[in-house]
């Protein structure tokens, strides 16, 4: 093993710890962000964490389970930025900050009466809920402890809180916020439950790479293998854990911040959430053990990297964190884990390492797919394209086909399987079995378990760009979205309303749009993420009387449903 400590020397550099004794890689301002509110911080998510396919991009502040605590601008700045949408934060605000660094704020109830007219009149001018508005510096200027927002739960929120973020103005990357002193308070070291040994012996990793599993038994940051038991182990080995953290205000397991990997005292691979892009966070299942997440839900950290896998939260590593065994003496193995308090989680164990040749596996049926190179696979009635950097290791394609189903307008197609993830898209091309005469513009490509991936037809095949592998067949969609109306109806008095609402779905392609009009004058309408309801604003100046509105909603593939009624203020 000595090859790990002369390679240790070289990279030791990449990364420094600081007082705190934490890993970063440089220093951040102190004692100049305050808190963005007024209660005692306490948090429901941390930085870094595992989420599903992303990692969580700040803190997720708790507000007692309710919405409309004051939210204040953490230093001087300008408001950047303004964005209301469907899902994501809901509504959110960025403050650009003189020191290099922008203030984000998500899930927000209501805002302050500037920005509230502004957010308006940029949705009546464009006549959409959703709005995107970047602001120039000299526009709305904030200080320090300025209310600005109320907390809320817009979104895809799951509650009540407040998503807070510092990013670097200049990259976008994502920094963690308690670098900046916004600490939380923490005396509780992380938990270590459990071990997994990846016997990968130089093939890509896949669904079907053997490994072990170990209990893991402990607490106060002293953990052990169960049963004592040594391992022996052959070849290129790659270790993984199960591990989580929580701090001193909250029982929410969160993620942990630091995890590093050493084989007889040498550091081998570590890992560290300190900063990153958000063109990376897809990532997150290259980390973890993604299929057997997607089979038991467990969140197993591989603690290697593969080679596909770009995203910066590896500070170090040797050999991509692989370790070969291939002597016949007995190493230590440790695990040290933080949290970005500097409390700290130890694991130890012994391995006995077997000059033994491991077993050589049957090789792979498939088409070698190269996670850097273009990789391109045709069939009949089938064409799928993986650009470089799609794929994080390389993978035996698989390929195969099922009888046409009942209604659909092609066979089966089962490209590879979903245990392989993708990090962006890829092209999937898939030729009709059946003529889709006039239905060409109505066609799209859907996994058999319903879900639609889009498409449009092109030379004779409907492409879409799919970001999972599975199996599909093409289907129709000519069947236009259902309109249900909740507190309106044909001569409804609605003296006093405020909101109407809908209950609006789709069968197959997705709801696209809406378009809400009051006397033929378009009203302000949200889709609520959560409730799915569909509100249209009842302006309140509306002179009494009897007026008309008139509701559209298109989906996808352009099939439209118009609901109208007379109602009288």
């Amino acid at each position: 093993m000595k090859f790990i400590t002369c390679l240790f020397v070289f990279t030791a550099v990449c990364f420094v710890v600081l007082a705190q004794d934490i890993i970063q890689s440089r220093p951040y301002p102190q004692n100049f962000f305050r808190y963005p509110l007024d209660l005692v911080p306490t948090t429901a998510g941390s930085f870094g964490e595992l989420r599903s396919n992303h990692f969580h991009a700040g803190l997720d502040f708790k507000t007692n389970q309710s919405i409309g605590y004051p939210v204040h601008a953490v230093a001087d700045g300008y408001v950047s930025r303004l964005k209301v949408q469907f899902g994501g934060f809901g509504n959110a605000v960025y403050i650009t900050h003189p020191n290099g660094y922008t203030s984000v704020y998500g899930h927000l109830s209501k805002f302050a009466p500037g920005l509230a007219k502004m957010i308006r009149d940029t949705q009546y001018k464009y006549q959409n809920f959703e709005v995107d508005i970047n602001l120039l510096p000299s526009q709305m200027p904030v200080c320090k402890d300025e209310v600005f927002a109320w907390s809320g739960n817009a979104g895809a929120s799951a509650g009540p809180h407040l998503h807070f973020e510092l990013r670097d103005t200049k990259t976008e990357e994502t920094v963690n916020a308690q670098l900046f002193g916004l600490t939380i308070r923490d005396k509780v070291p992380p938990v270590i439950s459990a071990l997994y040994i990846y016997h990968l012996n130089g093939e890509p990793f896949s669904e079907h790479t053997a490994k072990d599993f170990h209990k893991v038994a402990g607490a106060n940051g002293n953990y052990h293998l169960l049963p004592a038991a040594i391992p022996v182990l052959s070849g290129q080995i790659g270790f993984g854990i199960s591990a989580y953290d929580m701090n001193s205000t909250s029982m929410n397991h969160n993620g942990v911040y630091s995890i590093q990997l050493s084989v007889d005292d040498n550091p081998v691979y570590t890992f560290c959430v300190e900063r990153f892009a958000f063109n990376q966070t897809h990532a997150i299942n290259a980390i973890i053990d993604y299929p057997d997440f997607l089979k038991t839900g467990r969140e197993i950290q591989k603690n290697f990297i593969l080679p596909g896998n770009k995203i910066t939260v590896f500070p170090q590593s040797i050999n991509r964190g692989l370790v070969n065994f291939n002597d016949d003496d007995t190493h230590t193995i440790s695990y040290v884990v933080k949290d970005v308090a500097g409390n700290t989680s130890t694991l130890k164990f012994k391995v006995n390492s077997s000059s033994k040749p491991p077993a050589s596996q049957p090789k792979p049926d498939g088409t070698l797919f190269k996670y850097d190179k273009r990789d391109e696979f045709t069939a009949p009635g089938i064409k799928v394209v993986v650009q470089p950097g799609n794929l994080y290791d390389d993978l035996n394609f698989i390929y195969s086909t099922s009888p046409k189903r009942p209604g659909a307008y092609s066979i089966v197609h089962h490209v590879h399987n979903r245990y392989t993830p993708i990090h962006d898209s890829y092209e999937l091309s898939i030729k009709p079995d059946v003529p889709l005469g006039n239905y060409a513009n109505k066609a799209v490509i859907v996994s058999i378990g319903g879900a639609s991936e889009g498409g449009d037809y092109q030379d004779g095949y409907i492409k879409t760009n799919a970001r999972n592998f599975g199996d599909f067949e093409i289907r129709v969609d000519t069947v236009p979205p259902k309109v249900l109306p909740l507190n309106i109806h044909d001569g409804a008095n609605l003296a006093g309303v405020k909101l109407v609402h809908f209950k609006i779905s789709d069968n197959l392609s997705g709801i696209k749009t809406y378009n809400c009009k009051i006397d033929g004058h378009w009203v302000l309408t949200e889709w609520d993420y959560k409730t799915r309801l569909l509100n249209c604003t009842v302006d309140e100046n509306l002179i009494p009387g009897k007026h008309d509105l008139e509701l559209t909603v298109g989906d996808n593939k352009n099939n439209l449903t118009t609901y109208t009624a007379n109602f009288y203020k």
